[in-house]
């Protein structure tokens, strides 16, 4: 299993500007073969600040993400959103067991 975690910054401005379009994201994502978990969550002290949680099954289905149209789309609204910050890190991880 690969896991991605980080953060990435939004002016707190812009949070709700950038909600539809992180949804959209989030839910394409999670609707994406080998996608076991896609989440952005709002910091609670730090407005601006929005944690990223993935986990896909390979890394061949994160390759195959990075090539999706709403990962595209994603990626031209990074200026509109003046989205700064990026800081993702991946981990293999072993699978949960069942």
């Amino acid at each position: 299993m690969i896991v991605i975690e980080g953060t990435v910054r939004v002016p707190p401005e812009n949070v709700e500007k950038a909600r539809p379009v992180m949804e959209q994201m989030i839910r394409a994502s999670r609707a994406e073969p080998g996608c076991h978990e896609y989440a952005y969550s709002i910091d609670v002290l730090d407005p601006g600040l929005v944690r990223v949680i993935e986990k896909w099954e390979s890394r061949e289905a994160l390759a195959a993400h990075f090539k999706t149209a709403h990962m595209t789309t994603w990626r031209a609204f990074y200026p509109q959103l003046g989205l700064t910050d990026r800081s993702l890190r991946l981990y293999e991880a072993d699978p949960e067991p069942i």
